[in-house]
């Protein structure tokens, strides 16, 4: 993902803001990340990927999603669908395996 693409497509938190913030106030857990201009905090797409971008930062890794922004984009657009239609986040969520870090959406 280019550093300049939004993870938080909500609130327009891009990848690049949170990789700062991660490097400047050294979040202890993933949900920190919602200090982040709130990040996480709208429609909660972005959630498991905020936790994958986290637990990269905390194994001294760049964090970084292999996915176009097109494509996030549309699963995320699928994913509000479903929600509209009364699913939880969880049953909502599109397989996002490819980039989704399922050790990592435990923390709080």
């Amino acid at each position: 993902m280019d550093p300049d693409q939004n993870v938080c497509l909500c609130f327009r938190v891009s990848l690049r803001k949170l990789r700062t913030f991660m490097d400047r106030e050294r979040p202890q857990v993933a949900s920190q990340l919602s200090e982040c201009l709130s990040a996480g905090t709208g429609c909660q797409w972005c959630v498991p990927f905020l936790c994958r971008l986290h637990g990269q930062w905390q194994a001294g890794d760049l964090p970084d999603l292999p996915v176009s922004p097109e494509e996030y984009a549309a699963k995320r657009l699928t994913y509000r669908q479903r929600r509209s239609a009364g699913a939880t986040p969880d049953q909502a969520r599109v397989d996002e395996g490819a980039y989704r870090d399922d050790s990592a959406t435990n923390e709080s």
